[in-house]
């Protein structure tokens, strides 16, 4: 069973505590076992007029394989208490996942561990959290975060995104839909957007040519050169080949080649099309060349992807 403790501070959202508990809750469905903590046990004062009692203090963390940190009132004005802050990082050096919703990415963002790395929040405290910590990479514009070890989610709802996220990622898109028609949620919610779909390469992973990915992965049926790239960005192509490196991590056609792999991954879990026709739509030619390169970014081939997460 993956254990999962639920973190209650001063000020907690109702309904940020309620979704992990509710959506990783102990049913024979469910290969999951939640806790509910506090900073210690007995009465937090929550938000909303509510009061939580939890039997649990940080204790509870060393059991936890995944924290989850819900969201609490007047987090820009609010630090939470120190005791907390370093059981997180001693949670975290253990490889315990943490999770945060909403506002609290704050409580998160305390601990130093999103530091150099993506993270989101509530668009209302966007810009705090930017301010108060100008080394995370602030993206409002997403419904959550996944950074491997440290995740991070918007308003309430969002943490919906987020739990199912985790389970998709723990234990693939059958458990995580059938969670979604248990809870009367879309197991993605509507936009194409890149996080919903667990992808090789995280988008975005820059502001530089953002413009130009953004077109490429609305071409990616089409001939892609290192060429064709720099000429959308209007650059020549050592200095495209150069920035993009910089900004990414990827070369330009690494780049491109994960990002066939990944709508290759998207076709083989939500459509019937042979794995032929999805080399074809995604730009690599034959079955074979899919092949090649799903098994070697992936450790796989597209048939047991496909038998492991279609529904």
């Amino acid at each position: 069973m993956h254990q999962i403790a639920v973190l209650v501070l001063e000020g907690a959202k109702p309904l940020d505590v309620g979704i992990p508990a509710q959506v990783f809750s102990n049913r024979p469905s469910m290969p999951y076992e939640v806790r509910v903590c506090g900073p210690a046990p007995g009465l937090v004062t929550g938000g909303d007029g509510l009061s939580y009692h939890v039997a649990e203090g940080l204790d509870a963390f060393g059991r936890a394989d995944t924290i989850f940190i819900p969201g609490y009132r007047s987090p820009a004005t609010t630090e939470p208490p120190s005791e907390v802050v370093a059981a997180l990082r001693d949670a975290h050096s253990r490889g315990t996942r943490l999770a945060a919703i909403s506002t609290g990415a704050f409580a998160l963002a305390a601990t130093g561990l999103l530091d150099g790395r993506r993270a989101t929040t509530h668009w209302h405290y966007t810009r705090e959290l930017a301010d108060r910590h100008p080394s995370i990479r602030v993206d409002e514009n997403v419904l959550f975060v996944d950074e491997g070890s440290v995740l991070t989610s918007a308003g309430a709802a969002s943490g919906i995104d987020l739990c199912l996220h985790l389970v998709r990622r723990d234990h693939g898109v059958a458990l995580s839909n059938h969670t979604a028609r248990r809870l009367v949620a879309a197991p993605y919610r509507s936009g194409g957007q890149a996080q919903y779909v667990p992808r090789s390469v995280p988008e975005p992973l820059g502001d530089l040519f953002a413009g130009t990915r953004e077109w490429a992965l609305t071409h990616l049926h089409d001939r892609l050169t290192l060429d064709v790239l720099a000429r959308n960005a209007r650059v020549s192509a050592r200095t495209f080949s150069r920035r993009f490196l910089e900004d990414t991590g990827y070369t330009p056609m690494q780049w491109v080649l994960r990002a066939r792999v990944d709508l290759a991954r998207e076709l083989l879990e939500r459509s019937d099309l042979s794995v032929e026709a999805i080399a074809r739509r995604v730009g690599l030619g034959t079955g074979a060349n899919l092949r090649l390169h799903f098994h070697r970014i992936l450790g796989t081939s597209p048939s047991e992807y496909r038998h492991t997460f279609a529904p």
